[in-house]
């Protein structure tokens, strides 16, 4: 169970991930001993899965992001017998796939996307996306701004 300590220390690492356990502890106001113990117990408990990094698509030139809402065609999984599960694991491998989510609602899949421009968008979702065994509809909605 997380306390107002943990979730301090969690808050902290949400900002900034890459602090050392001395300037956590100074921010958080406890000894480093404490921050360093409490980290590693929600490592160890799987409260901290891992740590990652957070690209700037654009500056990667990756100038155009979008989500892909995602109607599976269940029918057809079951004659190809594979699974929604299998089939978000498949399209989370694309190179233009940043993050694959199921979801409930109208609905199945949503993915976020980054491409250099349109046209990468356009091909993507018409000439891979939509001739993936599965994937019944697609619906894109083009990110304006992240904050």
């Amino acid at each position: 169970m997380l306390n107002e300590k943990d979730l301090k220390i969690l808050e902290i690492l949400k900002q900034n991930a890459k602090l050392t356990i001395k300037q956590i502890a100074k921010k958080a106001g406890m000894p480093a001993t404490t921050i360093y113990n409490r980290i590693k117990r929600m490592e160890k408990s799987g409260v901290i899965k891992s740590y990652t990094v957070t690209l700037n698509s654009k500056k990667m030139g990756k100038n155009v992001s979008a989500y892909i809402l995602i109607t599976v065609d269940y029918k057809l999984l079951k004659e190809i017998k594979t699974t929604q599960h299998e089939l978000a694991k498949k399209l989370s491998m694309h190179k233009f796939v940043e993050e694959v989510d199921m979801i409930t609602g109208t609905h199945d899949v949503i993915l976020r996307v980054a491409v250099n421009d349109m046209d990468q968008l356009d091909e993507f979702v018409t000439k891979y996306l939509r001739n993936v065994d599965g994937v019944e509809r697609t619906q894109t909605l083009v990110i304006l701004s992240r904050f």
